[in-house]
């Protein structure tokens, strides 16, 4: 079962494809509580995605650079980055670099550097729309551009907001998984009158799911009442194997394709690639 799962996974053949939507959709994961899977949630979908026939760009905007670690793409100190873009108006496409091993995705990398934009930012004009304007100047296309946030709801992560069409918030398991969610909804819908009238949340996923816990079937049962659909079916368990992934500069679809994490992330990658065909993307909600 193992070996039929992983060979599902890493798709080596290239004859199974998740639906390609019929224009980009740019996906914003945030949430503004750390640790509650945001990286390794951009990480394992986009991968999924890329290795199934889509064309999928990470944006990693967070200036601890842990999405481009997850991809093992070089983000020390000088690699051309997401600070350029925001700064310098460094075109996307000359930052952006293509990941090895794995066809169709390209990650932009984030180095320390954007740990001074959000300061730099303050006083750059137009600085709500730079990443949206640099997303809109990429000469390729692409099927999916995922915008990794920081755990904060500072410049950076409006910047996300402003450029995506789409919210993705991956809620923990926990008891303070609600808490602080109240904050980010009324910030979205505060991008949304002023800023970006397009963005909606689309896609919620439940992660560090843990079955064996009463507390993660009530957080689960919480967030569906409230959420309704736009809660995924699959949900993420805690699984070792996610963890110990990026330490080998690696996503857990490539690291251990057998496991359950990497079973549940392709299943949500899969749910999220087949909504994005059955409803247009841009409907305001």
């Amino acid at each position: 079962m193992e070996a039929m799962r992983a060979v599902q996974i890493l798709n080596p053949s290239g004859e199974v494809t998740m639906p390609r939507p019929e224009r980009t959709r740019v996906m914003c994961v945030a949430n503004q509580k750390g640790g509650v899977g945001k990286t390794t949630t951009t990480v394992n979908l986009a991968v999924a995605l890329a290795l199934h026939g889509n064309r999928v760009l990470v944006v990693d905007l967070d200036p601890q650079g842990n999405a481009s670690t997850g991809l093992n793409v070089p983000h020390h100190t000088g690699v051309p980055d997401v600070y350029d873009c925001l700064i310098d108006s460094v075109p996307l496409e000359e930052v952006a670099q293509a990941v090895e091993g794995i066809p169709n995705l390209w990650c932009v990398p984030a180095t320390i550097d954007l740990a001074g934009a959000e300061i730099e930012l303050v006083s750059v004009v137009a600085r709500e729309s730079r990443l949206a304007r640099a997303i809109a100047a990429y000469p390729g296309h692409f099927d999916y551009v995922f915008i990794d946030c920081p755990p904060s709801l500072g410049l950076l992560t409006v910047n996300a907001l402003v450029a995506a069409q789409e919210v993705l918030i991956p809620i923990q398991c926990e008891y303070y998984a609600l808490e602080g969610l109240n904050q980010l909804i009324q910030n979205i819908n505060l991008v949304r009158q002023h800023l970006n009238p397009k963005l909606e949340v689309s896609t919620i996923l439940l992660t560090m799911y843990d079955r064996r816990t009463r507390l993660a079937d009530a957080v689960e049962q919480d967030v569906r009442n409230h959420f309704g659909d736009k809660v995924l079916q699959a949900v993420i368990p805690r699984n070792v194997r996610v963890s110990e992934a990026p330490s080998y500069g690696q996503s857990v679809m490539t690291y251990d394709p057998g496991s359950r994490g990497a079973t549940s992330y392709f299943e949500a990658a899969q749910e999220i690639a087949e909504r994005g065909v059955m409803e247009p993307v841009s409907r305001n909600a």
